[in-house]
C-alpha cells in the first residue's frame, strides 16, 4: 500500500526511520489542503486548496502499523489525533492513490505554512548562513548574476553536480517560450551546484517568482563527485505546461554556462534537446562561439 507523507517522515526528517524499509516511489509529490506548524516540531495537514508537498512510499502492513502508532491513530476508535485517508495525490507522472493522514485536534493548528512544504518551512525559519543551490537552467551563467549585481554571491562553484531520477525540460511558458524546470520521471541530470550565503537565498527566492507562485523551493540530493550531498536547494515549476522551444538568448545561457561543468554527454544531450524542439544545429555553433 502507499503513503503520502509530508512532515517529519520525509527524507532526512527526524522520524524518517519508520519508512527505512520502504521503498520511495515519488519524492515530488503533491496535494490539495492546508499545511499547519504545530509548534511541536511537526506539521499537520488540514483540508483545504492550496498545494501541500510531500513524498510516496510503499509501506507494508506491518509498518503502516507503526506509522498508525506514531500519528495516534487506531480505527473504529472515535477519538484519535490524526485521521487515515485514501486520497488521489498528484505526482510528475501522473496521479496514485495513498494513504494520508489528516489533523483532527484543533489545538495542532498554531500558524499555517504558506508554502505547504515542511523542509522548505523549516529552511526559511533557520535561514542558515550557507546552503548548497543546485543551478540546471540559466543560473548556470554567470550572466544573469553579474547584470542584477548579486554575482559576487555565486563565486564559490563545486561544478558539477548530479540529479537521480530527474530530466531538466523547458515546462515553464512565457510569451517568448519555455524556460527550464525539473520533472521526477525516472531519467538522470547534471547541474552547476553553488554554495551561496543567506543573500543568495534571498535574491533567488525573488528571481525565481516564488511569491507569484512561478517556481517553489525544493530540496534534491545531490551527487557531486563521489559524495552525496543531502538537501540541496533548488527551485521546481509548480503550473507545469508542456514542453517548448526556449528563446535563443535562454538556451545560449544554458549552453554556455554549463560547458565548462557538466560531462561532455550531458552538455550534448543539452544541445540535442534544443535541436529537437527547433533550434537549428547552426544556430547553437553560433551560441557557442559568443
Amino acid at each position: 500500500m502507499k503513503v503520502f507523507v509530508y512532515g517529519s517522515l520525509r527524507r532526512h526528517e527526524k522520524y524518517h526511520h519508520f519508512l527505512e524499509d520502504s521503498m520511495r516511489l515519488y519524492e515530488q509529490a503533491w496535494i490539495k489542503g492546508e499545511l499547519f506548524d504545530t509548534k511541536k516540531g511537526y506539521p499537520v495537514l488540514h483540508n483545504g486548496d492550496n498545494l501541500v508537498y510531500g513524498e510516496i512510499y510503499e509501506v507494508s502492513s506491518e509498518t503502516l502499523k507503526k506509522l498508525d502508532g506514531l500519528e495516534d491513530y487506531q480505527e473504529g476508535r472515535e477519538v484519535n489525533l490524526f485521521v487515515r485517508k485514501e486520497q488521489e495525490v498528484n505526482t510528475d507522472t501522473g496521479s496514485v492513490k495513498a494513504l494520508v493522514y489528516y489533523g483532527v485536534n484543533q489545538a495542532l493548528f498554531q500558524e499555517i505554512i504558506p508554502s505547504g512544504d515542511w523542509k522548505v518551512h523549516q529552511f526559511i525559519k533557520n535561514h542558515p548562513e550557507n546552503v548548497l543551490y543546485f543551478a540546471y537552467g540559466s543560473c548556470m551563467d554567470q550572466e544573469r548574476f553579474q547584470l542584477a549585481g548579486v554575482d559576487q554571491f555565486f563565486q564559490r562553484n563545486l561544478g558539477a553536480g548530479h540529479l537521480k531520477g530527474y530530466t531538466m525540460k523547458y515546462n515553464f511558458v512565457v510569451h517568448d517560450g519555455g524556460r527550464g524546470d525539473i520533472v521526477e520521471d525516472g531519467g538522470e541530470m547534471e547541474g552547476v551546484v553553488y554554495d551561496v550565503p543567506k543573500e543568495a537565498v534571498d535574491y533567488l527566492f525573488k528571481r525565481e517568482g516564488v511569491v507569484p507562485g512561478w517556481y517553489r523551493a525544493a530540496f534534491v540530493d545531490v551527487e557531486i563527485g563521489n559524495i552525496l550531498h543531502e538537501d540541496v536547494l533548488t527551485f521546481i515549476v509548480i503550473g507545469k505546461k508542456a514542453e517548448i522551444c526556449p528563446p535563443l538568448h535562454y538556451a545560449r545561457e544554458i549552453l554556455r554556462g554549463s560547458l565548462p561543468y557538466v560531462s561532455e554527454n550531458y552538455h550534448k544531450k543539452l544541445k540535442e534537446q534544443l535541436v529537437f524542439l527547433g533550434i537549428s544545429e547552426d544556430q547553437i555553433v553560433e551560441m557557442l562561439k559568443e
